[in-house]
């Protein structure tokens, strides 16, 4: 089926809805990314990119601005524009004018979310200094607990990508940096990076970046192995206070549920719509129904059409059913 570049909007714990944009062509491979995270709710990396001159399918302006002026009509009531989806977004070398393009069609804030790879280059600093928002994911301040769950490609190293983080909040384009902090823990019960020590570092880390808002969080879809389990909501509660106590109940921000809100969209290939948002984030069914606003019969027709077509599997985690891509 064809991917789309625009797809949603989604429903998102922390941007409310937004409208996904996706800037790197899927064409033989599901994933275009530069890390294998331990938790990625989109599977294995096949094949990491090492770096944006690897790129060979990058999504131009133009391409955005025309996917994006037929969506703008059809949806009202967002909250983002965001660059996500199936890669790491900051390997499209063009995203900084894609963000300018966007921003002659739409007044909507564009955020940007990035897993921090490439923080340690000035021309993805610049590209990421265009946006109204920028999520920087940041697991850990020790390079060992750092590697042990993003599984970088070669060249990547977490040095760079703080003082690429701290360069970025320091920018002064008034523009806003927030720090992801997803916390882990495997099936044993054993922290990946929640003990003591590791958010003491963290700590000591976010202090020296100093961005204007740290999000913190754990895993709420199936991961890509297993023996990830997200982290009980009183200790993310605990990590939160300490955080708090730190930086100020201002800059943290406990992620925990989803928000529901409503908006109006304008359906015009439902197949395509659905299996876009699948494809980029595995949803349940309630989540797919509140993200496009369709209505439960159409949807299971939908989704059935699908399973049996093969394009979409279901896969399970400790409590909920949930449709992905295939």
């Amino acid at each position: 089926m064809k991917s789309r570049i625009v797809y949603g909007p989604i429903l998102s714990r922390r941007l409310g809805r937004s409208l996904g944009v996706d800037i790197i062509k899927n064409t033989g491979s599901k994933k275009n990314c530069n890390y294998d995270c331990i938790y990625c709710q989109l599977g294995h990396v096949e094949l990491k990119i090492r770096s944006p001159e690897d790129i060979r399918e990058a999504v131009t302006p133009e391409e955005v601005s025309e996917s994006l002026q037929k969506f703008c009509n059809d949806i009202k009531g967002l909250d983002y524009i965001t660059f996500s989806g199936t890669c790491e977004p900051t390997l499209n070398l063009s995203l900084g004018e894609i963000i300018r393009s966007v921003r002659k069609i739409s007044g909507v804030p564009i955020c940007v979310i990035t897993n921090s790879s490439l923080l340690g280059r000035e021309d993805v600093q610049n590209n990421l200094a265009e946006a109204d928002l920028v999520v920087a994911t940041l697991v850990s301040g020790n390079e060992e607990t750092w590697r042990k769950i993003h599984r970088p490609a070669p060249g990547i190293n977490l040095k760079e990508i703080i003082e690429g983080l701290r360069k970025l909040a320091r920018a002064g384009t008034g523009k806003r940096l927030a720090l992801e902090v997803m916390l882990l823990e495997n099936e044993t019960g054993k922290p990946l990076n929640f003990t003591d020590e590791e958010i003491e570092e963290l700590v000591k880390t976010i202090r020296y970046i100093c961005p204007e808002e740290i999000e913190v969080l754990t895993i709420s879809r199936p991961p890509s192995e297993k023996w990830v389990r997200p982290v009980p909501e009183e200790r993310l509660r605990e990590i939160a206070k300490r955080f708090v106590s730190e930086f100020g109940d201002r800059k943290v921000k406990l992620v925990l549920k989803e928000k529901k809100k409503k908006a109006k969209v304008l359906h015009i290939k439902l197949d395509e719509e659905v299996y876009a948002l699948l494809l980029r984030r595995p949803c349940t069914f309630e989540q797919t129904g509140q993200s496009l606003n369709i209505d439960p019969k159409d949807l299971s027709s939908m989704l059935e059409k699908l399973l049996d077509e093969g394009k979409i599997e279901i896969i399970s985690s400790e409590v909920e059913k949930y449709y992905r891509a295939k």
